[in-house]
């Protein structure tokens, strides 16, 4: 039997991926504790039985939004591996900036419910939302650090932290930074992509050559 979570991603137009969108956008805004069903429910539109119905209680429609999520990012970075397969390190770090960013950008729920969760007590008991760092061995093989998941070493997984937590400080950080640069959207995008690159390309361009 399909998962609420299946069938809300089979019909983006029903009730429950409705609900799901409204959950992801306010516990990117407020994290776990700080969002209500009831919120959500006022949100959508609804009643507060009509959200109970489709999804339960708030810690599924919180574990549905984090594997939504998880599950997306994965996506993305499979389409950068696509795309980047046998080149360079410099081209990798290059489309895989150009790519996560236009995708964090264009969901900006995605990074602030990453960093609220990431760095406060914001989730459930019993709820796992650190399952991106399981694949950071995976990047840390793709940018050529090491030559498998039993060579990566906690260096080389930091490494993929500063870019993953670089993407998601800029990206769920926008309207903060973009008042001290004094630039609009479009041009804050440009100026991100370009000082991610000029840092890190040069640093793990230093590092592949080092092992």
């Amino acid at each position: 039997m399909p998962t609420p979570l299946e069938k809300a991603r089979k019909n983006p137009d029903s009730m429950k991926a409705k609900i799901l969108s409204s959950a992801r956008h306010l516990f990117g805004e407020y994290g776990y504790h700080g969002v209500t069903t009831r919120m959500i429910a006022k949100e959508v539109g609804i009643d507060i039985s009509t959200l109970h119905y489709h999804w339960g209680d708030k810690e599924n429609l919180y574990e549905a939004v984090i594997t939504d999520i998880h599950d997306e990012i994965i996506g993305v970075m499979l389409d950068i591996e696509k795309i980047v397969h046998g080149k360079s390190v410099e081209v990798r770090l290059e489309v895989a900036i150009d790519v996560m960013c236009d995708y964090l950008f264009a969901k900006p729920e995605v990074p602030k419910l990453i960093v609220v969760s990431s760095f406060g007590k914001t989730r459930p008991d019993g709820i796992r939302d650190d399952r991106l760092a399981e694949h950071a061995p995976n990047v840390a093989i793709a940018m050529g650090l090491a030559p498998d998941k039993k060579g990566v070493s906690p260096a080389d997984t930091a490494m993929v932290l500063a870019i993953s937590n670089a993407m998601y400080s800029f990206t769920s950080g926008e309207n903060t930074f973009k008042g001290i640069l004094k630039v609009e959207h479009d041009e804050y995008v440009t100026i991100v992509k370009k000082t991610l690159k000029f840092i890190l390309i040069p640093a793990f361009t230093q590092k592949v050559a080092h092992n």
